[in-house]
C-alpha cells in the first residue's frame, strides 16, 4: 500500500512494555536471528532515529486520522482508504464516512452495498466490502472496539500484516515494523543505497525494518509514522527533495552518488480503457441509483459489449454487485 497515514503522536494507551535488551544489531526484535545487521557502510539505526523523528515533529501534516479523537477505528478506516490512494482523494470520503459511521457497529448495521456506495470513486472498491466485514467482526467479537492485540487484528476480515501492524502501532503505540511503499523507499535509499525497493516486499526488507525499529514501543510507533511521512513528502519516488531530508548526509544512496535504478523496470499502473475503468463506470451507475438498475441502463455506461460483460461478471464474482431474479442489478444488500 502506498499509505501516508500515521499519527502525529503515538497514544500512550495500550503501549507494550519495552522488550528486554538483546545483542547489538537485533534492535530489540525478539524474532531477529544471530548475524542480523544493517548492510556494511549503512548508517546505524541509532543515528537515523533522532533526525527523522525530530523532522516529523516539525513537519507532520495535520490529518484527521492523526488526531486523538479519531481513535483506533479512525486509524483503521484511514488505512483501508489510503491503500494505493492519495491523501487528497481520501480526505473528503474519510470525513463523511466517520461522520456517518463513527464506530464499527454503526457501519456493521448497514448493508455492504451502502459501504460500497459511500466509497465513491476511491477505487479498488473491494476495500469497502472488507472494511464492512471487519466492522461486523469487531462488533460481534470485540464488543465494538477495535482490538489492540496484533493477532486479533490479523484475524479480522480484510486485515493483512501491514494493516494490523499499522493499527497496532498508530492507534495503540505498539512496536511493529510498518512497511508501506513510502517506508520501503526510504529504507532502500538510506540504508541499502538503492534508488527504489523491489517491486514486491521481500523477507530481507522485513528483516531490515525490524532491525531499524527503536526498542521503546512509543518511540518505535513514532519512528514508523515519521519514516512514512518522510517518504510521502521528501523521499518521493520522483524528484526526491534530498536538500530537505534530515538524513541526507547519512543516506547510503546519496553517499554512493545517487546511482540510477538497475533492477527490473518499475511497474506503471494504467487506467484508461482497462477493465478497472469499466468496473468503475458500472459501479458509478449503481451508486447513483437507490433502486435496482436494469441491464439496458448499464449497457449505456460502456460501448464495448464484450469488455462491459467481462467487467460486470467480475463485479458479480467479487460480491460488489448483485443480480436480482428479475434481471436487474444493485449494490450488495442495498
Amino acid at each position: 500500500m502506498t499509505a501516508t497515514s500515521a499519527p502525529s503522536s503515538a497514544p500512550e494507551r495500550g503501549a507494550e512494555p519495552a522488550p528486554s535488551p538483546v545483542p547489538s544489531g537485533h534492535e530489540g526484535d525478539p524474532h531477529a536471528v544471530p548475524g542480523d545487521s544493517v548492510p556494511a557502510g549503512a548508517p546505524s539505526p541509532g543515528d537515523l532515529h533522532g533526525p527523522v523523528v525530530e523532522w516529523f515533529d516539525k513537519n507532520a501534516r495535520d490529518l484527521p486520522w492523526r488526531r486523538p479523537e479519531a481513535g483506533a477505528w479512525g486509524v483503521m478506516v484511514s488505512e483501508f482508504m489510503l491503500q494505493q490512494t492519495p491523501v487528497s482523494r481520501v480526505l473528503p470520503v474519510y470525513e463523511e464516512w466517520m461522520r456517518r459511521w463513527p464506530r464499527p457497529a454503526d457501519l456493521a448495521a448497514e448493508s455492504p452495498g451502502e459501504a460500497v456506495r459511500a466509497w465513491g470513486r476511491l477505487g479498488y472498491p473491494r476495500r469497502a466490502l472488507r472494511l464492512h466485514g471487519a466492522a461486523a467482526a469487531i462488533a460481534e467479537r470485540h464488543g465494538g472496539d477495535v482490538p489492540k492485540d496484533h493477532h486479533q487484528l490479523l484475524a479480522l476480515p480484510g486485515v493483512g500484516e501491514y494493516t494490523a501492524a499499522a493499527v497496532a502501532s498508530f492507534a495503540y503505540g505498539q512496536r511493529h515494523a510498518v512497511l508501506d511503499t513510502n517506508v520501503r523507499r526510504v529504507f532502500a535509499r538510506a540504508v541499502t543505497g538503492s534508488q527504489y525497493p523491489p517491486n514486491a516486499t521481500t523477507a530481507a526488507e522485513r528483516k531490515l525494518a525490524r532491525m531499524l525499529l527503536p526498542e521503546e514501543p512509543a518511540t518505535a510507533a513514532r519512528w514508523a509514522a515519521a519514516t512514512m511521512e518522510l517518504g510521502a513528502l521528501v523521499c518521493t519516488a520522483r524528484s526526491p527533495r534530498c536538500g530537505d531530508c534530515p538524513i541526507a548526509e547519512l543516506c547510503a544512496w546519496q553517499r554512493a552518488g545517487a546511482p540510477e535504478h538497475e533492477g527490473p523496470p518499475r511497474r506503471v499502473q494504467t487506467y484508461a480503457g482497462t477493465d478497472r475503468q469499466v468496473r468503475g463506470k458500472l459501479l458509478a451507475v449503481l451508486r447513483e441509483s437507490l433502486a435496482p438498475v436494469p441491464q439496458a441502463v448499464l449497457d449505456q455506461a460502456w460501448r464495448d459489449p464484450v469488455q462491459r460483460l467481462r467487467a460486470l461478471n467480475g463485479l458479480l464474482t467479487d460480491g460488489l454487485v448483485e443480480r436480482l431474479p428479475d434481471g436487474r442489478f444493485r449494490l450488495p444488500g442495498a
